[in-house]
């Protein structure tokens, strides 16, 4: 990322490449003086091992000499490369009076010291820290069992043995095809909610929650938390609007470090784009095998949105992202093609453009969803012209590539793979386009799935976009229906148009409880409501 997102600054790229080179010849040279100290004392050579400190020591100095001159001259830069920590007067300063930031750190046990979690919590005018007992094995616990009832294709459908263990229960595709609700656990979410919150409600009460969340934590929406004990489990769709959801009491907004606050919040003016939207999805793929030709034939088919009819074929959605392959920089295309056609994102994208007025013309779907067409608009400046960006495709996770950490979106692969166009926009050119987006919307995506390599992944993906030029990601966990998608996503935009000083994280808030007291019954389960998390810049604009 650093590399390549230098390209377009030439002070920045000089002074990164330097970086870049001292950093290898240190390791080098430091490998070198493990071997020599290692050496019996009759073939040491204490001149040469002397030389070799003295450059060491040099290099080291040189390196804090360039990351002064990165942070004061290159600030985003710096934040993105090589974050540093957050002081609480700090943090202090960049808080309202309504806003209370929330770090959390899970332990594993390590005998005597027994497994916990510590929490930060930090106020305007005050900060806490709390222990809680559940620790990393508890909370991976509490948090495969809480998304048993919110996932079917990413836990029953994939383990559903381990939801049957966990729950004690089953539920089949036969209960899902018949109506019956996820079995959602609200009072373990309660029980969450407690070990996590119980010692600081009187300091996040009525507060927009900034959460920067670590282990297990990472991979559940904090909206679904109980802050009251459930009078009784729920029995149907319409029991769930009963529920007393932390969503109901407190906006939430996810970091992906403490720092990002600061970068944000430098950077936080409204978008100055004249274009309401871009939406990039349905990309052409051919599916693991043959039982895909069906999807692959419907994807084919949905290249534009006039006269698109609604399909729902999320059951078809089970093979996904199988790991890629990557060499040098280029990924396969004939991985790439295996992935699994979504032609419902046409649908879902061509329903998001309509309500919010975008043109037709901006709607990028099959040939036309590829990764020389994004950076084509990104190099002719246009893609600095839209307020939301809405991909709606696939995500691979950091590690699913081999020959490469970085996470990404699947676009439609070309014929040959190349550095312009292989099919796979990566965290690092994702950092290199050029954005003004009050909004970037991931959906279908795999960016915030229910392991810590999604956690990664969603980190990465949303520190990309908001040095290329994002203030927030609305990302989800898992995949919900387009109609309910649709839904979400409208409502917040409507709450913000009526009303642009309550914030995206308020927005989205008040996006959901309009599908829980006011949708369908089926609405009211937060499977449905309670897929997306704002990340990044999720306040009232200042």
């Amino acid at each position: 990322m650093a590399a390549r997102g230098a390209k377009g600054d030439a002070g920045l790229a000089t002074l990164v490449r330097e970086r870049q080179d001292l950093v290898v010849e240190w390791q080098k040279r430091d490998g070198a003086r493990v071997a020599a100290v290692s050496q019996p004392p009759d073939k040491r050579d204490a001149a040469a091992e002397g030389a070799n400190s003295a450059r060491l020591a040099a290099i080291d100095a040189r390196l804090a000499e360039i990351d002064i001159r990165l942070k004061a001259e290159f600030p985003d830069y710096a934040a993105l490369a090589s974050p540093q920590p957050v002081s609480v007067e700090e943090v202090q300063a960049q808080l309202g009076a309504d806003e209370a930031l929330v770090l959390t750190l899970d332990t594993p046990e390590w005998k005597p010291t027994p497994e916990e979690t510590f929490i930060w919590v930090v106020a305007k005018t005050e900060a806490r820290w709390v222990r809680s007992e559940f620790g990393t094995a508890t909370l991976q616990r509490e948090v495969a069992a809480l998304r048993c009832g919110l996932d079917y294709d990413g836990a029953w459908g994939a383990s559903g043995s381990q939801c049957a263990a966990l729950l004690k229960i089953n539920y089949t595709a036969a209960d899902r095809n018949a109506g019956k609700p996820l079995p959602f656990d609200a009072g373990r979410a309660h029980a969450l909610y407690k070990a996590l919150f119980g010692q600081v409600e009187d300091l996040i009460k009525g507060k927009h929650l900034l959460i920067v969340p670590s282990g297990p934590l990472t991979q559940l929406p904090f909206q679904v938390l109980v802050t009251a004990q459930p009078s009784a489990p729920a029995t149907n769709f319409a029991s769930y609007r009963k529920i007393a959801w932390l969503a109901r009491f407190n906006a939430i907004t996810v970091l992906p470090a403490v720092s990002s606050l600061q970068a944000l919040r430098r950077n936080a003016k409204p978008s100055q784009a004249a274009k309401p939207f871009l939406g990039v999805g349905n990309p052409l793929l051919d599916g693991p095998d043959s039982r895909y030709a069906e999807l692959k034939q419907a994807a084919l088919k949905r290249q534009s949105c006039g006269g698109l009819r609604n399909v729902q074929l999320a059951e078809n959605r089970g093979g996904g992202v199988k790991p890629l392959v990557q060499r040098g920089g280029i990924a396969s295309v004939a991985d790439l093609r295996r992935a699994t056609p979504l032609p419902e994102t046409a649908d879902e994208l061509c329903d998001v453009a309509k309500a919010i007025g975008a043109a037709e013309a901006d709607i990028y779907l099959g040939a036309r969803a590829s990764e020389r067409e994004i950076k084509r608009l990104s190099e002719a400046g246009l893609l600095r012209g839209y307020r939301i960006l809405h991909f709606a495709t696939h995500g691979a996770l950091a590690g699913e590539v081999s020959g490469s950490a970085e996470p990404g979106l699947l676009l439609t692969p070309p014929a040959e793979g190349s550095e312009a166009d292989d099919g796979y926009l990566s965290a690092s050119e994702i950092a290199a386009l050029k954005l003004d987006a009050d909004w970037v919307i991931l959906s279908a995506c795999n960016t915030a799935a229910g392991d810590a390599k999604g956690a990664e992944a969603l980190s990465g993906l949303a520190r990309a976009f908001f040095y290329a030029g994002a203030r927030a990601l609305l990302v989800s966990h898992w995949y919900v229906d387009s109609n309910a998608t649709v839904a979400l996503i409208t409502g917040a935009f409507a709450e913000l148009s009526a009303n642009p000083k309550l914030g995206r994280a308020e927005a989205l808030r008040r996006s959901m409880l309009g599908l829980i007291d006011r949708g369908s019954e089926m609405q009211a389960h937060p499977a449905a409501w309670a897929p997306f998390v704002v990340v990044g810049e999720g306040g009232a604009a200042r």
